[in-house]
């Protein structure tokens, strides 16, 4: 195989860890004011992400520093024609940071009210944008002979890329609930149960409507049909698990389905990287947008010895944190009520 051919999928490989692992942070987010009615009950729904989320967003970082190095002229069209998207979902994860540290610092209602709200917002924004500028990338965008991006920011707000947001929305709020009921017990546990049995059944027909638009639309291969086949049965199984209180085979069977929908657009991708929608001469693929050989091969040895690492030390963080979370763990003395106001 290619090294070239290597790459893509391991960058493929980096986006379903990120998506998997932050998929849950942003799910925790959005539901906080709805599994959680007072602040310790949202201390508790925060304290299930408190841990990791910080060490899931290395996958992002890992993801484009990997798209840079192996893939520049991918990077950067990329990040200069989905410029204004990205920048809004960096200052989100940059609010989102500031909010989850800064939200205790001061015991008064209405200050952790305000973080709290930044909280849920930025989680919100980049479940939206990130399925937009995945469904770009299997759709396709305007590029001109020198592979830059000439269409404008309506250009990629297209019904198919608005959908594939709802898209990734749905898939984290599932995510997120599925979690909630794994980590946490008592009332908090028995709401993220419920809402998972809800979101469930709308992700996946949600989902296989924009996946099956996606393969009669875009895809010019069979095989993806595989991966869309398994997401949909990974998301009736997390419909069934947690019905039968399955929480740990449900989070399982959805990180399986988001990590089906990585395959299925980086499936329908390949071997382009960034699809022309005027010309598909102008398309950039893994061959006119990769790096050198040599720098690939460089890649390669410096992941086949630091990437084990930093999976056992992640897998390690997960093991240790791995115990359930209840109201009763969250002092009564900073008890206060959620203010709407």
């Amino acid at each position: 195989m290619e090294l070239v051919t290597v790459w893509f999928i391991v960058i493929a490989i980096l986006w379903t860890g990120y998506l998997v692992l932050e998929g849950f942070d942003f799910g925790v987010g959005m539901l906080m004011p709805i599994v959680g009615r007072n602040n310790r009950e949202r201390r508790v729904a925060l304290n299930t992400i408190g841990p990791v989320w910080d060490g899931n967003e290395v996958w992002l970082l890992t993801a484009g520093g990997a798209t840079f190095a192996a893939f520049p002229e991918w990077y950067a069209t990329m990040f200069s024609g989905f410029y204004i998207p990205l920048l809004i979902i960096l200052v989100a994860l940059i609010v989102r940071a500031v909010a989850i540290e800064y939200r205790a610092k001061i015991n008064d209602p209405k200050w952790r009210t305000n973080w709290d709200r930044a909280i849920i917002i930025t989680a919100w924004v980049p479940s939206i944008l990130w399925g937009v500028a995945f469904a770009n990338l299997v759709r396709g965008v305007p590029l001109d002979a020198d592979h830059q991006f000439i269409g404008n920011l309506m250009t990629l707000l297209s019904p198919f890329a608005l959908l594939g947001g709802a898209v990734t929305l749905l898939l984290f709020l599932t995510h997120g609930s599925v979690f909630l009921a794994l980590k946490t017990d008592g009332v908090v546990r028995e709401r993220a149960e419920s809402l998972a049995k809800r979101f469930a059944p709308i992700t996946l027909a949600v989902t296989a409507v924009w996946a099956i638009w996606a393969q009669l639309a875009y895809s010019e291969v069979t095989w993806t049909w595989i991966p869309l086949a398994c997401a949909a049965v990974s998301l009736v199984l997390v419909w069934w698990f947690t019905v039968k209180g399955r929480s740990g085979r449900a989070f399982a069977a959805n990180a399986v389905a988001i990590a089906a929908a990585v395959v299925l657009i980086f499936g329908s991708m390949f071997p382009d990287v960034m699809p022309a929608s005027n010309d598909p001469a102008n398309s950039l693929t893994v061959y006119n947008a990769s790096s050198t050989d040599y720098t690939l091969t460089v890649m390669s040895w410096v992941a086949v010895f630091l990437v084990p690492v930093i999976l056992l030390y992640q897998s390690w963080t997960y093991w240790v944190f791995r115990k359930r979370i209840s109201v009763h763990d969250i002092p009564e003395h900073n008890e206060l009520t959620f203010s709407k106001d």
